[in-house]
Parts: C-alpha cells; sequence; structure tokens
C-alpha cells in the first residue's frame, strides 16, 4: 500500500521503539546570555537539539564516578568458594549475593509514541478504501441505471485487485518498517510525498463527486477505469518515495569525521546527500558498534597525578598571619608546581612504565588462571559424559562452579585496566556458561575483557537512556555541505563532527603500445654470461 503521506506527517511527531527524539531550540546557550553580545557574534545562532535513545530504563549516572551498583567492588577479592581447584571454603551461595544489576523504575509510555501508527493505519485504509469507494458506491445509490460491461469489466476488476495487493505489498514493504528514530523538524521528502498523495486522493475525490455523482454516469466501464487509473497514479507516487528516501542517498557525496572529545577517537564515514539531523542519526548508530566503550576512568590519571603533587606540598608560614597569608601560601604552591613540572616527564615515564608491568602481571595471572578452569571444565565433561543423561551438569552450573577459581585473578586485572564498572558477576558469569555452552577456548573468553569492546557490546550502556544533544549553527533540516560542522554532546563527552565534500574523480586513459617498452639484449664475444 502507498503510505508516503501518512509516514511524512509521522516522521514530525513519531517516537519510534528504538530511539525517541526531543527538541529544544535556543538562539543562545545559558552560558551566553550572562555575556555581552559582542558585534561578531550578533549574527550567530546556535540551534540545539535533543537526542535522546529511548528504553525501559531511564539515564543513569556514569557508572565510574558515581558507582550505584548493589555489587561488591571486590567481588573476587574477599570471596572464595569450594570448587574442584580451589582449597579456600565459602559456600557458592555467597557469590550469588554479588554481582545484581540495579533495575531503574520502568519508563512511562508515551503517547506520542503511538501517533505515527494510528496515522499510518488512517491513512493507509483511506488508499485502500478510495479505489474501491468508487466502484461500490455506483451500485449502491443507482444500480438500475449502470451499464453492463462483461468481459472488460473483469479484466479491468482482475487487473485493479492485482494492482492494490502489490501497493499493499510495497507500501508495507517501505514505510511498515520500524523506524529508528523521530526527527525534531519535519522531513522534507516525506512532507513533499504527502503532500502529494493527498492532492491526489482530494482530486480524484472532487472529480468523482462533480463527474459521475452529480450526474449519475450510467458507463460503468469507464468508472472502474477511473478507479484503475487512482491506483496507478498511487503506484507512481510509491515510485517516486523510493526513488526520493531509499536511492538518492545512496551515493556518497561527503565524508564525515567523528571525533571523541575526552579521548580523541576517529572515524570517517562516507554519507549521501542527507539533512544534519539525518547525518547525527546515522553517526549515533555507527557510533554504538565502531566507537570502543567510553572509560572516563582512564582519563583521571593527569588529575589526580597533578592533585597528588599539590597535595603533598606543606606550606610554613614562618612571618605569623597576616592579611596576605592565602596569598603568600598560594604563591608558594605556584612556585612548587611550575619546580615540579620540570621532572614531571620522568614521573610519567616510570608511571606508566610500573602501569605496564602491573597490567602484564595481572594479566599473565588471568590468563593462567582461566586456563586452569577450562582444564577442569573439560575434566568435568569427560566425567559427565559417564553419567546417565538426566544426571549431566548444567552449563550455568559449571560457570558458577570454576567462576571462583579465576575471580580474583580476573578482578583485580579489571581494577588494574579500571575496566571493573563495566562487567558485573552476572555478566561475567552469563558469558563464562555461553562459552562454555558452546565449546570455546580460554582465549575466545579472556577476549572481552582483554580487548575494549564497542559500546553496543556492553549491556549497561545499552540498556540505559542516552541523552543527546545536536549543536548546530545551521539548521538540522539544511543539507550537508562542504564544512558543516556540528556536535552531538552527550552527559560525559561530544562528538564533534566535520564534513569535507568527497572530490569529483577524473580518470584519464594512456595507451600503452605493446612493443614500445620492449627491448633487444646484444651480447658481444667478450662478454662473460
Amino acid at each position: 500500500m502507498c503510505f508516503p503521506a501518512l509516514f511524512s506527517m509521522a516522521s514530525a511527531f513519531s517516537s519510534p521503539p528504538s530511539l525517541c527524539v526531543s527538541l529544544s531550540c535556543s538562539e543562545r546557550s545559558s552560558r551566553d546570555r550572562h555575556k555581552p553580545h559582542s558585534r561578531d557574534s550578533s549574527s550567530r545562532s546556535d540551534k540545539n537539539v535533543t537526542i535522546s535513545a529511548t528504553s525501559v530504563q531511564p539515564q543513569q549516572p556514569d557508572q565510574s564516578s558515581a558507582p550505584t551498583d548493589a555489587q561488591d567492588d571486590n567481588w573476587g577479592e574477599t570471596t572464595t568458594a569450594v570448587t574442584g581447584t580451589s582449597d579456600h571454603s565459602l559456600s557458592q551461595e555467597d557469590l550469588a549475593g554479588f554481582g545484581k544489576d540495579t533495575e531503574g523504575p520502568v519508563e512511562k509510555l508515551n503517547c506520542i509514541r503511538f501517533l505515527p501508527l494510528a496515522l499510518t493505519l488512517l491513512l493507509g485504509l483511506l488508499v485502500l478504501v478510495t479505489p474501491l469507494s468508487f466502484l461500490i458506491l455506483p451500485q449502491l445509490m443507482w444500480p438500475e441505471r449502470l451499464q453492463t460491461c462483461g468481459t472488460a469489466c473483469e479484466g479491468l476488476f482482475l487487473s485493479l485487485a492485482f494492482k492494490l495487493l502489490i501497493l499493499l505489498l510495497a507500501g508495507w514493504a517501505l514505510f511498515m518498517r520500524p523506524t529508528r528514530a523521530s526527527l525534531p523538524r519535519i522531513a522534507v521528502f516525506r512532507a513533499l510525498l504527502g503532500l502529494l498523495t493527498l492532492l491526489l486522493l482530494l482530486s480524484y475525490w472532487l472529480f468523482f463527486g462533480v463527474r459521475i455523482l452529480d450526474s449519475q454516469d450510467d458507463n460503468y466501464q469507464g468508472i472502474v477505469q477511473f478507479a484503475v487509473s487512482l491506483v496507478d497514479a498511487l503506484l507512481f507516487i510509491h515510485y517516486l518515495a523510493v526513488v526520493l528516501l531509499e536511492i538518492r542517498h545512496l551515493q556518497p557525496c561527503f565524508s564525515l569525521c567523528v571525533v571523541r572529545s575526552t579521548d580523541g577517537e576517529t572515524h570517517h564515514y562516507n554519507m549521501g546527500q542527507l539533512s544534519i539531523q539525518r547525518a547525527a542519526l546515522v553517526i549515533l548508530e555507527h557510533y554504538y558498534k565502531d566507537f570502543t566503550v567510553h572509560n572516563p576512568a582512564l582519563l583521571t590519571a593527569a588529575k589526580s597525578r597533578a592533585a597528588k603533587h599539590l597535595a603533598g606540598l606543606k606550606v610554613y608560614n614562618v612571618d605569623g598571619a597576616g592579611s596576605d597569608a592565602a596569598t603568600a601560601q598560594s604563591r608558594a604552591k605556584m612556585a612548587a608546581a611550575a619546580r615540579q613540572r620540570d621532572t614531571s616527564h620522568n614521573e610519567l615515564y616510570y608511571e606508566e612504565a610500573e602501569h605496564d608491568r602491573r597490567v602484564r602481571k595481572r594479566k599473565a595471572r588471568l590468563v593462567v588462571a582461566v586456563e586452569e578452569a577450562f582444564t577442569h571444565v573439560r575434566r568435568l565433561q569427560d566425567e559427565e559424559k559417564k553419567k546417565p543423561p538426566g544426571d549431566e551438569m548444567d552449563p550455568r552450573e559449571a560457570a558458577q562452579a570454576i567462576f571462583p577459581s579465576m575471580a580474583r585473578a580476573l578482578q583485580k586485572y579489571l581494577r588494574t585496566t579500571r575496566q571493573q564498572h563495566c562487567h558485573s558477576m552476572d555478566s561475567i558469569q552469563a558469558h563464562l556458561a555461553f562459552c562454555i555452552t558452546n565449546n570455546m577456548t580460554p582465549k575466545a573468553f579472556l577476549e572481552s575483557y582483554l580487548t575494549a569492546g564497542p559500546t553496543l557490546q556492553y549491556g549497561r550502556e545499552s540498556s540505559q537512556t542516552r541523552h543527546w544533544t545536536l549543536v548546530s549553527e545551521a539548521s538540522v533540516t539544511s543539507p550537508l555541505r562542504n564544512g558543516s560542522e556540528f556536535q552531538l554532546k552527550s552527559s560525559d563527552f561530544s562528538l564533534v563532527v566535520t564534513s569535507k565534500t568527497i572530490p569529483h574523480l577524473k580518470l584519464s586513459e594512456e595507451y600503452v603500445h605493446p612493443k614500445s617498452h620492449k627491448f633487444v639484449l646484444q651480447l658481444q664475444s667478450e662478454t662473460s654470461v
């Protein structure tokens, strides 16, 4: 079915199942309102658009800065259990209480989310009912005056039925897909298609009312052909929707450079002719699968090092308390910090070397512990094969049995690499059970912890609601241009996007004669070969 009008109206108000977009536009940020407006900045206007990914859980604070989990941070260091590879004892039930993820309150349903579906069904019903009404109304209002058209009408009925079926399937394939996000502003092409469809239906209804209903036309074959022409026009509008919405932006025209503001991780994406808001949506989709998980704990090393140097300084006032004692103390600290800055590179070098040594040490212990645990699992699997089918151990039970033997080494490695907020005990045990079920190697199990993965692979990042703010000097509905710049701000960092036009490539052909690059080697008699 052809639904371009419905989806064009729905794109301005919709809130899809996967992403939700809310809009807040301001001419200046609140910080700029307290500053005097300069002459250069009087003609500039910043537009902020807040984009949020909807989920069943509300937004939570950063796990590293404000740990709100019920999980004990020392789950691997302060607990042991009886297993085949451990001699220390604590019951398995003691481990079950740790690692429980906190469940936030369920987000209230937003009625606006169902508005696009309602509009879609309404316009789809109108498109489907209109050609059928053209055929049924004359049969109900003046059936005795209609002329029989025989075989010609039957052929037109068959053509109309198949065209409606094709239109229904094509509309379902193009418009009934789950929308990724509702755009903050109206989509120009969807609005154009919706307006065109509404004008087409209105024109056909006006023509049908004036030329057929008022005059009670008795040529039923002409009425059937009129309904068939409407379905043909709707099919052409659907073809136009495919070209504008699906094909037009496939050819790459711009190269977008996306830089994360905190750690400088950079990725490049080629995009077609999209608006700024559509480009921002595509970038966010790529961010969750291409960028590694954001770890703010790795960014606090420099701040903690500077604070440690300043905390170690002591200032003594030998002249007694005076009016400028605080000023003299701050100057003394600044002078000491300046002298410390001259030798700080040596401290940084040795600190990083010591950290790398500790990481390698923790990694070696972790690898040995995991290999021993998996060896114990294989031995248990060989023993389970000899037992009856009903007495075999479940993979989840096997993971819980061998987890305490590697818990201490894994916990120390995660704390050393500052990844303890990314992995809970339940997620580690679930991953261990998954590896045991699929007969994976210890290296496959450790890969998730030795190498930082994309953001989408971490349960907490994918489950919580993420709010993004689109900051752009140009209108978010304007198309991408060469040099366009905008930001996608989150609570912890921002993505700075810069677009460059892909240059026009010109290839020229140069013909090389087959014999032009051949040569003849002439050997003399005195030449030694």
